[in-house]
């Protein structure tokens, strides 16, 4: 998963990680993301998808996207190479099946998460491009 080329010009920061804020600002975002997930009804497919409890996965999408982002390399440093996809097929420890509702509301969601915690509309732009790739590529049913 790669966010997109540095666009044309003068970005106003170096990598996303500065610009969206650095770790708290990370951190704010994962939060609200699955804060969403479990109060909107428009997220259950997603939320079914995640378990009985997010505690881990709030973690472990923290540690992603600061290293994602360009920042500090958590999860690489803790697991490895992501392996997105093998990591969330359903027969893994907390895989699932992700289809195309599950793809379309986890996009929903994080992008009301980053409308919410005012992620900058030219960076919130870069990201649900480069977001929509990765969860298309990681769908594992056909629907």
């Amino acid at each position: 998963m790669q966010i997109e080329e540095r666009p044309p010009g003068n970005p106003p920061f170096e990598t996303p990680f500065a610009w969206i804020g650095g770790e708290e600002r990370v951190k704010v975002l994962v939060e609200r993301f699955y804060d969403l997930m479990d109060l909107e009804p428009g997220y259950k497919a997603l939320r079914a998808a995640h378990g009985s409890t997010l505690d881990n996965a709030r973690q472990r999408l923290f540690w992603f996207l600061c290293g994602w982002l360009g920042g500090p390399q958590y999860y690489t440093d803790r697991f490895g190479h992501p392996r997105l996809r093998m990591r969330h097929m359903p027969q893994q420890t907390g895989g699932g099946s992700i289809g195309i509702a599950e793809r379309d509301q986890w996009l929903a969601c994080m992008d009301q998460a980053m409308r919410e915690t005012g992620v900058d509309e030219g960076l919130r732009t870069r990201l649900n491009a480069s977001f929509f790739q990765t969860a298309d590529w990681m769908r594992n049913r056909g629907e």
